[in-house]
């Protein structure tokens, strides 16, 4: 358990640092050149449709080879390939593409490493523990993120001379920042890699598939999903909506806490220290809520709590900073919550044998919508303008908490018909291995 759980404290180096504070920025500054922002958000695009296309295929060919220990390893390690060679990315237009091509890649192979470790869920989990695992997993995710973020921070990039004479020249303190985020991907995904065993036997009776034969495979299992299990289908649909609201919290945090609140770059950095550890720390200990109470629980009361927190952030946005931290952590405290119950209501839903495939389109809905919370944010400020005259977008910035709130609550309405059950072919019913 703990060595699965690990994996997530190393592969959140990709999350926290590269993907969300250190790298994308670095990609985006003036070093560049303009237009550097719009061709990220491209490539992004890019990496998310092929993991929309392959993911599911990924999975379910892991599944039929019994290998997922195997693919897992492969694709952790192209991840930390791809994280190491962003050391070549130095700060000018020429490297542009290519700082662009490694985060695609580094993206595409971070999602389907992702398949295979949430597929492992069942294999290492019971019914009565399932919700403390994945809360375990998620909670180290959050923690080791900030704990990397902190040390490369205060270790490279704040100070003008940092950890072995580095200095910001020629974006020498990104670039090595890179070559530790690939070393602690590495270091902490070991434990898993080494001690979860790939399981041998009838799974492996099906032989080597070619992709064109995959994809039949796939469509035929959605139909026979859709033909006798709608209720999985509708739980992929939800999750898919309230995952990409979940999603935007963290996106545009930050925006937020600095336009409408006055967060200073320290002070945003602060709060997100704050935020991650607050969610971290709430993962794990709803993890046994997760299995007293079961994970639709779970994840209703984490959506219903922030929409109320985010509501009260619209409403009482002129009483300043101290509202934000308050409300603003409080949305923080149920994010964790709900992304690792929504993994083990899934989970206990999903056939044995099955893991990686329906763990796959878990991915791949995810990415199917993963347009809505920017799209609602930017309409709840096009909103905002029309209601109140304003010239900008800037003026009333508070209103795009407004479409985060939306998107939450139109996930938790598709949520409440959901039945909450253990498949009796589920995984979760059969022995763990070690």
């Amino acid at each position: 358990m703990y060595a699965w759980g690990l994996w997530d404290w190393g592969s959140a180096a990709f999350n926290a640092v590269i993907t969300t504070f250190v790298f994308t920025v670095y990609l985006t500054s003036d070093a560049f050149g303009p237009g550097a922002d719009q061709k990220l958000g491209w490539a992004l695009a890019a990496a998310g449709l092929l993991v929309a296309v392959f993911a599911p295929v990924s999975g379910q060919r892991a599944d039929r080879s019994g290998r997922r220990t195997f693919w897992l390893t492969v694709n952790t390690l192209l991840v930390v390939a791809t994280s190491a060679a962003m050391f070549l990315v130095a700060p000018t237009p020429d490297l542009l593409w290519l700082g662009l091509l490694l985060l695609a890649a580094g993206n595409i192979f971070f999602e389907f490493a992702s398949v295979n470790y949430n597929a492992m869920l069942n294999q290492i989990s019971t019914p009565s523990t399932v919700g403390r695992v994945s809360g375990l997993g998620w909670g180290l995710g959050y923690i080791g993120g900030i704990v990397l973020l902190l040390i490369v921070y205060f270790g490279l990039i704040s100070p003008e001379v940092g950890m072995f004479g580095i200095t910001g020249e020629n974006g020498m303190d990104v670039r090595v920042t890179m070559l530790i985020c690939a070393v602690w991907t590495l270091l902490f995904s070991l434990p898993v890699i080494l001690t979860v065993r790939d399981e041998r036997g009838p799974r492996t009776a099906g032989g080597r598939t070619g992709l064109v034969e995959s994809y039949r495979l796939l469509f035929r299992s959605v139909a026979d999903l859709w033909r006798t299990d709608r209720n999985t289908v509708y739980f992929l649909l939800a999750s898919a909506v309230f995952r990409d609201g979940l999603a935007g919290v963290f996106t545009f945090g930050g925006v937020i806490a600095a336009g409408t609140f006055g967060f200073d770059a320290g002070q945003v950095i602060v709060f997100g220290v704050a935020a991650n550890l607050v969610a971290g720390v709430a993962t794990i200990l709803f993890g046994a809520l997760d299995d007293r109470l079961g994970p639709k629980r779970v994840i209703v009361l984490s959506l219903a709590s922030m929409i109320v927190a985010g509501t009260g952030i619209f409403f009482l946005h002129e009483l300043g900073t101290m509202l934000f931290w308050v409300l603003g952590l409080v949305l923080c405290i149920f994010v964790g919550p709900a992304q690792s119950a929504s993994r083990t209501f899934l989970a206990r839903l999903i056939p044995a044998g099955h893991e990686g495939q329906v763990f796959g389109l878990y991915a791949t809905t995810g990415r199917a919508v993963s347009f809505m919370a920017p799209a609602a944010f930017s309409l709840a400020l096009t909103l905002g303008m029309a209601v109140n005259g304003a010239a900008t977008s800037d003026e009333v910035q508070y209103w795009g908490i407004v479409g985060i709130v939306a998107v939450l609550l139109a996930g938790l309405l598709l949520l409440l018909p959901v039945r909450s059950r253990t498949r009796r072919d589920s995984a979760l019913v059969q022995p763990p291995v070690a």
